[in-house]
C-alpha cells in the first residue's frame, strides 16, 4: 500500500488494520533481543490472515504489539506504525488510529482492547481469573465496553454467547469456575469472552495447540461460522500448516522476526517461493509416503536472537545459499508474482539497508 504523505497508507475499502515497519526490542541484562524486525501486515474485514513460523519467530510478539500488551519493561516498540481503520462509527475516510503511538495503559487503547480488537490466548487457564466464575468475567467485559447495557442484559448475553459456542447447559457453565471445565470448554468460553462486544478484529494466538484433533476441528469450524455471521477479520497465529490451510485466506510466513513470504493461502501451498516455506511444506507428513520413510527435517536451528547474523537469517540452513550475497545483506520483501511477496535473493531483490539487526 502506498503512503499518502501523512504517515499513513492509502487503504482499500475493506482494510481494517495495517502494520508498517514494526520493530520490537526486548532490553535484557544478557543483551538486546530483536524480536520483530520491519514487519508489514495487512488485515482485511471479513478475511483471515494466517501468521506461521517456528517458535520464537515473533508471531505472538507481533500480536502483543498490536494490542499494546508487551511486557514493559523489557519490551518496547522501537519503530513502525500500527494503524486501525475504525469504521464502527461510520466515519469513512478518517485518518486511522495509530496504536503504536498510544499510551499502553491509557484510556484510548483500553477502549480498543476487548471491544474493537479482541484476543484468544493459547492457554485460557491463564486468561481467566481463578477467583471468579466464567459468566462473571464475560459480563464484566460487556459492562466495561458497553455502558448502555444493564447487568441483567449482560447476563442474558453471556448465556447466549456460551450457547452459540456449542456449550451444553450454558447457564450452569456461566456459574462455573475455570478449573471446573475441560480444556475444550475453557477455550470455547475464551472465544465467547473475545466475541462479547462484537470486535472488528479477532486475534487468535495458537488457540488450538493444546487441544486434541477432534476439539481442534470443532474450534476451527466454530471460528469460521462466527466470522461468516459477524463479518469480523481474524489474525490467526499458529505453527500448524494444516490449520492454516483450513482457515486462512492470506498467509504471512515469519522467520526470526521478519516476514519472509506473503501470499494467498492457495498460492503459498501451490507455489511456495522462499526456501524456508518450501522446507516447512516438505516437512509435513504425507499419507501416501513410503512405509517407515523418515520425515524430512529442516537442518540446523534458528539463530540466537541475541546475536542475529548479518545478511539473511536463514542463510546457514538454506540449500540455495549463495556465499558473498546471502550472508552479506538482508534481501528486501519484493513481489515475485502478483500479490505474492518474498524476501530472498533467488528473485533478484534489492538488499535492504542493514541497521545492525
Amino acid at each position: 500500500m502506498p503512503s499518502n504523505g501523512r504517515g499513513t497508507v492509502d487503504a482499500s475499502p475493506d482494510t481494517l488494520l495495517t502494520v508498517r515497519g514494526l520493530k520490537v526490542r526486548f532490553f535484557l541484562q544478557e543483551g538486546v533481543v530483536h524480536a520483530v524486525e520491519d514487519v508489514d501486515l495487512d488485515v482485511h474485514a471479513g478475511r483471515t490472515l494466517g501468521v506461521i513460523g517456528e517458535s520464537g519467530c515473533g508471531k505472538s510478539v507481533t500480536a502483543q504489539a498490536i494490542l499494546r500488551i508487551l511486557p514493559s519493561p523489557p519490551g518496547r516498540i522501537e519503530a513502525g506504525a500500527i494503524q486501525l481503520w475504525r469504521r464502527k462509527d461510520d466515519r469513512a475516510g478518517d485518518v486511522p488510529l495509530d496504536l503504536a503511538t498510544l499510551d499502553a495503559t491509557g484510556s484510548v487503547i483500553r477502549a480498543v482492547r476487548g471491544n474493537e480488537i479482541a484476543m484468544i490466548f493459547q492457554e485460557p487457564m491463564t486468561s481467566f481469573g481463578p477467583m471468579h466464575t466464567i459468566g462473571n468475567q464475560i459480563e464484566e467485559t460487556i459492562l466495561l465496553h458497553l455502558p448502555e447495557v444493564r447487568r441483567t442484559e449482560a447476563r442474558e448475553r453471556t448465556v447466549s454467547l456460551l450457547e452459540q459456542m456449542g456449550i451444553a447447559r450454558p447457564a450452569a457453565v456461566a456459574d462455573s469456575y475455570p478449573h471446573q471445565m475441560s480444556g475444550g470448554m475453557r477455550q470455547r468460553a475464551m472465544i465467547a469472552l473475545a466475541l462479547s462486544c462484537n470486535p472488528l478484529l479477532l486475534i487468535a494466538d495458537e488457540p488450538t495447540t493444546a487441544l486434541d484433533v477432534t476439539v481442534q476441528a470443532q474450534i476451527l469450524e466454530l471460528l469460521a461460522r462466527l466470522q461468516a455471521e459477524y463479518g469480523m477479520a481474524i489474525l490467526f497465529i499458529t505453527h500448524d500448516l494444516g490449520v492454516i490451510a483450513e482457515i486462512a485466506d492470506e498467509v504471512a510466513v515469519m522467520y526470526l522476526g521478519r516476514v519472509v513470504e506473503r501470499a494467498s493461502v492457495a498460492d503459498l501451498f501451490d507455489h511456495p517461493a522462499h526456501p524456508y516455506t518450501r522446507a516447512l511444506l516438505q516437512s509435513i507428513p504425507r499419507i501416501d509416503s513410503v512405509e517407515a520413510e523418515r520425515l524430512t527435517a529442516i537442518e540446523g536451528s534458528v539463530p540466537d536472537p541475541f546475536h542475529v547474523p548479518a545478511g539473511c537469517a536463514y542463510a546457514d540452513r538454506c540449500g540455495d545459499f549463495m556465499p558473498g550475497r546471502c550472508d552479506a545483506a538482508v534481501p528486501a520483501l519484493a513481489a515475485c508474482a502478483p500479490d505474492h511477496h518474498v524476501r530472498c535473493f533467488l528473485y533478484d531483490q534489492v538488499p535492504e539497508a542493514d541497521d545492525g539487526a
